[in-house]
């Protein structure tokens, strides 16, 4: 089964910080737009509900 990945909107149009994610069962995988066939990080599901939580509250360090 073919995964859809999505870019985030935060991602700047042909910039260097494009980021795109798909959602799973299982989770959400992460990865650079420009490098398709790159490294995936790998989210569970509670980790990653736990972050877009904290990134919707605006409470994401940004440092």
């Amino acid at each position: 089964m073919q995964r859809e990945w999505r870019k985030s909107t935060r991602s700047s149009a042909g910039g260097p910080e494009c980021v795109e994610i798909v959602l799973g069962p299982a989770g959400a995988g992460v990865r650079d737009s420009k490098n398709p066939t790159g490294v995936e990080l790998g989210f569970g599901a509670t980790p990653w509900d736990r972050f877009v939580g904290t990134a919707k509250n605006g409470v994401v360090d940004s440092r």
